[in-house]
């Protein structure tokens, strides 16, 4: 079977998490760059990649890359890619997005304009056709222009991979759910361990954290653009996959994961979209204010994502909400704390320096994801 390069895009700051998930699926890292990983594998690497991995939005499929400072470089380094190897006479092939960061050649709209006169152009010679019906499957093509390197791909995925398909209802400023895994993926925590979210929304951590637990594979509920590629990935490979990712599913195991809200209607959300990840028997939600958490056992963790106060009225109300947050952690015996937050004085009114901080992008929001690190729990005797 034919192998390609493959690119995973991540949120800043989270690389190595998607690394190892990457190297954990058995394939080859080929580069690491800001925000995105590069991996070789096959046509069954472009399925899984899209069912498995729970930190990347898409995979793309890497046609190539090359210099241009011009337009003119630009056109010709696109004709001369073998488009035919990856787009049939009838596919339909569009340029979906191009950016551009710190490079000659800027404007996105030019960009995509060039990019599909060039496509056309070499599809013309390669088909022997002067126009292209476009009825067939869907090609879109995303470019990325960095320091003048372009790098030329089309998107395997469609809807971004964060859309796993329990989220219908959410919160006020919900957390992508390919965020929300990663950072969960960030900490050492392991399904033997209690996890708490006091600020929990529509349940995105809590979720995330229960299909982790139960081996639930992120995609194995949606469909993805490349499955009508008859010409690079054969059906069966694709129904082979998603078998693959049914028969690892185990709900039998025993969880503590918790989700509370001061809300009752975010909580009722919370608890449809559980049942609709499959997940609501491993979750307790409940409605209750963070200054009420408590909990009897050790060595369990908070991870949450509470409010940052983006508008004004909500940013006079967190010293008293984050000093909450300190009180109700510092009651609890040997637990972990893990926050997401673009509020500044965070540590100053939960009452202490975190051992561990990473800033994090989340969208165009600079956050902080806040370590706050309590023991390792004894190793138990083996016998």
């Amino acid at each position: 079977m034919k192998n390609f390069e493959l690119i995973a895009p991540c949120h800043f700051g989270l690389e190595s998490v998607l690394k190892r998930e990457i190297y954990d699926m058995g394939y080859e890292i080929i580069q690491v760059e800001d925000g995105r990983i590069t991996f070789e594998g096959d046509a069954e690497a472009i399925c899984r990649g899209n069912i498995f991995l729970r930190t990347t939005e898409r995979v793309l499929l890497k046609v190539g890359r090359f210099h241009a400072t011009t337009f003119e470089e630009l056109f010709q380094g696109i004709k001369a890619l073998p488009w035919e190897d990856y787009i049939p006479a009838d596919g339909k092939f569009w340029v979906t997005k191009a950016s551009s960061i710190k490079s000659k050649l800027f404007s996105p709209s030019d960009i995509q304009s060039i990019v599909k006169k060039a496509m056309v152009e070499r599809m013309k010679q390669e088909y022997d056709m002067d126009w292209f019906p476009e009825d067939g499957a869907s090609y879109p093509v995303r470019v990325f222009l960095m320091k003048d390197e372009v790098t030329v791909t089309i998107d395997t995925t469609g809807e971004s991979l964060h859309k796993r398909g329990y989220r219908t209802m959410t919160s006020k400023a919900p957390l992508k759910e390919t965020l929300a895994a990663a950072l969960i993926l960030l900490t050492p925590w392991k399904a033997d361990r209690i996890l708490v979210d006091p600020f929990c929304g529509s349940g995105t951590f809590p979720i995330e954290a229960a299909m982790i637990a139960a081996n639930i594979a992120p995609g194995m509920k949606r469909h993805f653009l490349a499955e009508t590629w008859d010409n690079l990935i054969p059906k069966e490979l694709w129904q082979e996959c998603f078998m693959e990712a049914e028969e690892m599913v185990n709900t039998d195991i025993e969880v503590d994961v918790q989700g509370y809200d001061i809300d009752g209607d975010v909580i009722k959300a919370a608890r449809e979209n559980a049942k609709r990840a499959g997940v609501e028997e491993l979750i307790h939600f409940q409605q209750r204010p963070v200054k009420e958490l408590h909990h009897p056992k050790k060595y369990g963790f908070i991870i949450t994502n509470p409010p940052y106060g983006e508008r004004l009225e909500e940013k006079e109300a967190l010293p008293v909400l984050y000093k909450e947050i300190g009180m109700a952690y510092q009651n609890l015996d040997a637990w972990s704390l893990y926050m997401i937050t673009s509020y500044e004085d965070a540590e100053k009114y939960i009452g202490r320096k975190a051992d561990k901080n990473r800033k994090i992008y989340n969208g165009m929001l600079k956050t902080y994801f806040y370590q706050f690190l309590g023991p390792k729990p004894p190793k138990r005797n083996r016998k």
